[in-house]
């Protein structure tokens, strides 16, 4: 499920769009897209069934439950507050992108809320209603961190921290998302809190999984006899480049061009059927990798 979803947000983020103004927008509607996909599995899978594991959303369940408050408006003030202080401690690093997924967030929830009210889960299966509440906010909040935005909440936090102390984020948060399940255990009951500690657990393997495999790219190490034709493709059919340089064959001595170049998953097949074609002969090593840093994939 993780690599499907991966391959859709692959597709969604990786356009190269060379116009600024359809660059920002398409920016903004994925931020958009994966806002709602994470209101989604917020609202109707994990609120519903008391699920007190993420951040600010976390928090908001065992609230709303302790003082009568509905979730999405915790959730609004919340935000608020944090974006306040961010603005206070960080100045313009709070950034716009993380403002505008914040606050429509916030606005979504309270909206669904008075427009889409629920009176309880939407199944009688809480793993099955469990799975969907990991795996909705985990891919939004993947796709955001892939292309730079943040969802806000406990992330102003990481970023105050980031800046002023030398205290470890990671565990900062941790602390932050233990605390609202353990809060669960005494709030909702054993049964909630079991299923809060799995739904801890599970969040950050489905962000680092979806991450990873939106960012998986195949390199090739090609040998062959003829690498014009080759080369000639991966420049002007795929829009990729390649460094060549001569070996030697230790059984036959023959010289041979070594052809190495990176690119994403479906240049890959392209590349790797017209070798078939054109040097059937070639040898090829295909391997993952999911951090490749320079010009035209990652910046330092």
């Amino acid at each position: 499920m993780c690599f499907l979803c991966a391959c859709l947000a692959e597709k969604m983020v990786t356009r190269e769009i060379h116009n600024p103004f359809l660059k920002k927008f398409a920016e903004y509607g994925m931020i958009t897209i994966s806002i709602w996909i994470m209101v989604v599995g917020i609202y109707f899978f994990k609120f519903p069934n008391n699920f007190a594991f993420g951040g600010v959303t976390g928090f908001s369940t065992v609230f709303a439950k302790m003082t009568g408050w509905s979730a999405g408006d915790f959730t609004f003030f919340v935000n608020t507050g944090l974006l306040i202080v961010g603005f206070m401690f960080l100045g313009t690093d709070v950034g716009v992108k993380t403002v505008y997924a914040s606050m429509l967030m916030s606005f979504s929830l309270s909206a669904l809320e008075r427009f889409c009210p629920l009176s309880g889960p939407l199944t009688k299966e809480p793993l099955l209603e469990l799975i969907f509440a990991i795996f909705c906010p985990g891919f939004g909040s993947a796709v955001l961190f892939n292309i730079g935005a943040s969802s806000g909440g406990t992330d102003i936090i990481a970023m105050i921290l980031k800046k002023h102390t030398s205290m470890n984020i990671g565990s900062a948060l941790l602390l932050v998302d233990l605390t609202s399940v353990v809060m669960a255990f005494f709030v909702f009951g054993p049964t909630t809190g079991l299923f809060s500690i799995l739904g801890l657990m599970a969040k950050s393997l489905v962000i680092d999984d979806v991450i990873e495999n939106m960012n998986l790219c195949k390199c090739f190490n090609i040998i062959c006899d003829n690498p014009e034709p080759i080369c000639n493709f991966i420049i002007h059919e795929l829009h990729r480049s390649a460094t060549t340089y001569t070996a030697e064959g230790a059984f036959t001595h023959h010289n041979k061009t070594v052809i190495m170049t990176t690119m994403k998953r479906v240049q890959a097949v392209k590349l790797r059927n017209y070798i078939r074609k054109v040097e059937p002969t070639a040898f090829i090593l295909i391997s993952n990798s999911s951090e490749i840093i320079g010009k035209g994939f990652l910046t330092n």
